[in-house]
């Protein structure tokens, strides 16, 4: 009866150990034979931009206060506030009465001196003739010289007089001295203003071109100034705060004459048309310079590049369907892509999909296009400037 009893429960505890066998076995065939979906790209061969960059300040290329030159009360002003002008068009009118009647008394004065000239030569041509035929002394024709000397020095001055009455009227019509942007209105009809006054009556500031002055790293400066001594064009791009929206586009325009070395870096002043006036004096923004361009290398989506303990990585798809990780060495990120060396062009990686891969596991692509097409592949358009991405234009180190 007892060997019964354990014959019986020795066949049943056989049978359950089979039964968890087989579903541990079925479990980890479903588990193999399961994929996990992913969409791809493939590697491309382009050129990519290698930028330096650092926060930037937009300053005009010039910035004029308006003063009065002369002494007055305004009588009329001619422009709106945030009005564009251009050189020589007209600002303010001060009263040119006062200035008026002073060029016509420096005037009046020079007409009076002029006729005494006048007849001071006159004395003089006949003094002469009378000492050739010994009628008068010399010393007498001598005088009558000097006298004219007199005179003339009093013309002179007459004429200095009305030419400076006429230069205060033209300071009466006040022009902008530069094409620019008028700011804010800081005085009023009526006003009476001195000259050379420390307050300016306008302001006005040059918008078209304008400059944006930003850093850059000690360390690419003889690559710059290089490419400038030769006469190449750099081109720098101008991005928001965020550094995802590019706002304009220009060309790097001269460096500065010194490093700062607190911070190992040096300025540079870059130049940009601003004909849609996107670029505003004093704005924040990031200036992002294309010092070198990569030919012919390698690149890839920056979605595709993982990371882990070891470094970079990538999961490439093989011909079988199943995942293969592959070490990669992450070089120069311009906008979406970035240029790795590891990986061969048109190989096909995994760019979406990552929370349950893993090496040697099976995939099935859902990008519509299958292994070795690969969505489009990555940098169908390298090297063509910084687009929308945060991490684009920093340098390998």
């Amino acid at each position: 009866m007892i060997l019964a009893a354990v014959i019986l429960g020795a066949a049943y505890w056989m049978y359950h150990q089979h039964e968890a066998t087989l579903q541990a076995a079925q479990a980890k065939a479903a588990q193999q034979n399961r994929s996990v979906p992913v969409a791809t790209a493939t590697v491309a061969k382009g050129d990519i931009g290698v930028y330096q960059e650092g926060i930037g300040l937009v300053t005009p290329l010039a910035t004029v206060t308006v003063t009065s030159r002369v002494q007055g009360q305004i009588e009329e002003i001619h422009y709106r506030e945030g009005q564009m002008v251009r050189k020589g068009d007209p600002l303010i009118d001060i009263d040119p009465r006062p200035y008026q009647a002073q060029l016509s008394q420096a005037e009046g004065q020079l007409a009076h001196d002029e006729a005494l000239l006048a007849q001071a030569r006159i004395d003089l041509d006949r003094y002469q003739a009378a000492f050739s035929r010994n009628a008068i002394a010399q010393q007498q024709v001598y005088d009558q010289e000097q006298a004219v000397k007199q005179y003339e020095g009093t013309v002179k001055n007459d004429q200095g007089l009305v030419d400076n009455a006429k230069v205060n009227l033209v300071y009466c019509h006040i022009t902008s001295p530069i094409d620019g942007r008028v700011g804010l209105r800081l005085v009023d009809v009526g006003n009476i203003v001195q000259a050379n006054s420390a307050t300016g009556l306008v302001v006005v500031a040059q918008l078209q071109p304008i400059t944006v002055i930003f850093s850059v790293a000690e360390d690419f400066l003889p690559q710059i100034q290089q490419q400038l001594r030769q006469g190449h064009k750099m081109a720098v791009y101008a991005l928001e705060r965020t550094d995802e929206t590019q706002i304009a586009t220009g060309t790097l325009l001269t460096i500065d004459n010194q490093i700062d070395t607190t911070t190992g870096t040096v300025k540079l002043r870059a130049i940009f048309p601003n004909t849609d006036s996107s670029l505003f004096p004093n704005q924040f923004v990031n200036g992002k310079l294309l010092v070198n361009t990569l030919h012919d290398v390698n690149v890839v989506p920056n979605a595709a590049i993982q990371r882990n303990a070891q470094g970079a990585f990538v999961y490439m798809v093989k011909p079988d369907q199943t995942a293969s990780i592959q070490n990669v060495t992450v070089g120069t990120a311009d906008g979406d892509i970035t240029q790795v060396d590891g990986v061969e062009a048109g190989q096909v990686i995994v760019v979406n999909g990552f929370d349950k891969l893993q090496d040697g596991i099976k995939v099935v692509v859902h990008n519509g296009t299958g292994p070795g097409t690969g969505g489009g592949g990555a940098g169908s358009t390298p090297g063509s400037g910084p687009k929308t991405s945060k991490s684009g234009g920093k340098t390998k180190s």
